[in-house]
């Protein structure tokens, strides 16, 4: 089987806890044996899927297989034109392991237009009245850990809020934050059709 899950903010994506204040997948019923396809960071929100199937995680999120994931930044200040053509090339992040350099694979980013109209997200953002912020999107074919907010920091626009609407053709569509369904055999197939 295979389940799309809306996962919220403040909610590790593992059935066990780590010692911090953040939920596990524990308490959202899940059957038993499924597991998360790939991750989400705990302050990351948006589709994530999860499977009994065996060696479907290699399958749907390996880069070298690049499918593609796609995001909704809410970013501090409104990005050019420019800026975001830059992103798109791909730009240099520091690597949380090693701590070198690494240049990300181009991607698409653009501005959302018009602007999505997202419920607001407990705890809220932090706003200030003399920053705009607005939301953009990026089209990833790699998932390096909090990739996107290290790619949003690096161009001078602080990620605010993520939320992943995307894995490869199959989207988050209109399931509420915190829960989940079963995927019927045609999102199955769709899914599948990606490995």
């Amino acid at each position: 089987m295979i389940l799309a899950f809306h996962k919220p903010y403040g909610v590790l994506s593992q059935f066990s806890p780590d010692g911090s204040l953040n939920r596990t997948l524990a308490e959202f019923g899940f059957p038993k044996g499924v597991y998360p396809l790939g991750r989400l960071d705990a302050d990351s929100e948006g589709l994530l899927l999860l499977s009994d199937e065996a060696g479907l995680n290699t399958r749907l999120l390996d880069p070298k297989f690049g499918h593609t994931r796609c995001y909704w930044a809410q970013v501090e200040r409104i990005p050019t034109g420019e800026v975001l053509e830059t992103l798109a090339a791909g730009i240099s992040i520091q690597d949380q392991k090693t701590k070198l350099k690494t240049k990300t694979r181009s991607c698409r980013a653009w501005l959302l237009d018009p602007q999505p109209d997202i419920p607001p997200r407990d705890p809220p953002i932090r706003l200030r009245k003399s920053v705009p912020d607005c939301w953009v999107g990026l089209e990833l074919t790699e998932g390096k850990n909090r990739q996107v907010r290290r790619m949003t920091a690096a161009i001078g626009h602080p990620t605010l809020r993520l939320i992943r609407v995307t894995i490869g053709n199959f989207a988050l569509g209109e399931l509420a934050s915190g829960t989940w369904r079963e995927c019927n055999v045609e999102e199955r197939l769709k899914i599948l059709a990606q490995t």
